[in-house]
């Protein structure tokens, strides 16, 4: 049996076929008939623009279609403050129609991936400040609720306590500005270079614990935190009265669950028995190419999610 066949008949043998494929050939374009078309799932997974577009097309407003074809009730979009006010608008209206929510997108005034926030300058906070008030305009637009801020990177020249004290301040900043729209920006932690200022859970929890605010909660993405901290379900405990939003990933790799050494099932489980009610953002690449690999990326999302049986 060759590979295609292979993956084929896992997919009907699961139930986990899904519309848009097609069941006697993969590679086909014709629409598939299943039981799992459309059905939506135990936890809200929410994909991003161009992971599915080899079986949807090139346009971000039908990919959204064919997400909640597959069953996805939300999306999330780290770019979306960048998009024109207009096509932030179709999104938005798009997603009111089907009833879908959006995810996170990046409060990004240009500032996050260098050293910034954390010096305590006026010129940072400002430009900080004023992006904030754009991504309030911008959400109405889409119905938004979360919105992802990182702090930046470290200020070698300053004492951590200083630093600390900065990054809080500019939170507060934050807060006063999203509070009153029910907006929470999630602060992010990274694994992507030793020099970001929030690198381990319990150190952004601190912050949120600083800040004292219903606008100012964790973003925990699994991915990262496995590469800097493991113990992730220890973890996610010790901090989940700050933790709102939460991003997936396998590791190594970054691509979609089960191709690397996380337990996702289990975690999974373990979400929803706590009772999380938000996005699950699926922020990773797909691990094979073309519809295929698209196709592997929704069956993965049926494997792993099926932990109630």
């Amino acid at each position: 049996m060759n590979r295609i066949e292979f993956l084929k008949n896992s997919f009907v043998a699961t139930g986990a076929l899904v519309a848009g494929s097609s069941m006697s050939s993969m590679a086909a374009d014709e629409p598939a008939k299943s039981s799992f078309a459309g059905k939506t799932f135990n936890l809200d997974y929410a994909p991003h623009q161009g992971m599915f577009e080899n079986n949807a097309g090139k346009s971000f407003l039908d990919q959204i279609q064919y997400m909640y074809d597959q069953g996805f009730r939300s999306i999330e979009d780290n770019g979306y403050l960048g998009r024109s006010a207009e096509e932030q608008t179709k999104i938005g209206d798009l997603l009111a129609k089907l009833g879908m929510r959006m995810g996170v997108f990046v409060v990004d005034g240009g500032d996050n991936w260098k050293v910034s926030l954390t010096t305590g300058k006026k010129e940072f906070k400002d430009k900080f400040v004023d992006t904030c008030k754009r991504s309030v305009e911008a959400a109405k637009r889409c119905n938004a609720k979360w919105l992802t801020v990182v702090p930046g990177f470290y200020e070698r020249h300053l004492p951590y306590g200083n630093q600390f004290a900065n990054v809080i301040d500019a939170m507060r900043a934050g807060a006063e500005i999203f509070e009153p729209h029910g907006l929470v920006m999630v602060l992010e932690t990274l694994s992507d270079t030793p020099e970001l200022f929030l690198q381990q859970t319990h150190e952004t929890y601190a912050v949120c614990k600083a800040v004292q605010s219903p606008s100012c909660k964790i973003l925990y993405d699994i991915y990262h935190m496995q590469k800097t901290e493991g113990q992730l379900i220890v973890n996610m405990d010790r901090c989940w009265d700050e933790i709102a939003y939460i991003q997936i990933g396998d590791n190594p790799g970054r691509k979609e669950p089960t191709t690397g050494e996380i337990n996702y099932k289990n975690l999974f489980k373990h979400i929803h028995g706590k009772g999380y009610k938000g996005v699950m953002g699926m922020e990773h690449g797909n691990s094979l190419k073309g519809k295929e690999g698209e196709l592997r990326v929704i069956q993965a999302y049926r494997e792993t999610d099926n932990f109630l049986s």
